[in-house]
């Protein structure tokens, strides 16, 4: 397996479609939406073999202090190869030194964010308003 990471935002929205549906993330039912977030973001990593989009993962920043990580994902057969963890350490790379690195995580992902320094923030309690259906 040959895997290019990429800060890329050329990228075509029917391979983002078939990486967020293959994850089942209700995102991918606005996909005009989706696309637009993640162009718009301010880093945008991708992950490929070959011509095939494997994964990404996304920022927002406010460019010093601050930094969110909304979107991690890897196809389901690519997963547990290292592939997110390279797509988060090409992240690392620009906003490791800010103040505050902020992320949302549920199910496997906690285990896998906890490996790759991340903690659960103080007392804080996770709140949003959302509207997907995955959670």
């Amino acid at each position: 397996m040959n895997i290019t990471i990429s800060e890329t935002k050329n990228i075509n929205i029917d391979d983002v479609l078939l990486l967020y549906k293959a994850n089942k993330w209700s995102s991918a039912e606005k996909p005009t939406q989706l696309y637009n977030g993640l162009l718009n973001s301010e880093t945008l990593i991708t992950a490929w073999e070959g011509k095939k989009l494997v994964g990404l993962g996304n920022a927002i920043s406010d460019g010093h202090l601050t930094v969110y990580y909304p979107h991690l994902l890897v196809l389901p057969e690519y997963q547990g190869k290292g592939i997110g963890k390279m797509i988060l350490e090409k992240l690392q790379e620009k906003y490791r030194d800010f103040h505050m690195q902020m992320l949302t995580a549920d199910g496997k992902a906690i285990d896998f964010y906890k490996k790759n320094g991340f903690e659960r923030a103080g007392n804080t309690e996770p709140m949003w308003i959302y509207q997907g259906n995955e959670h």
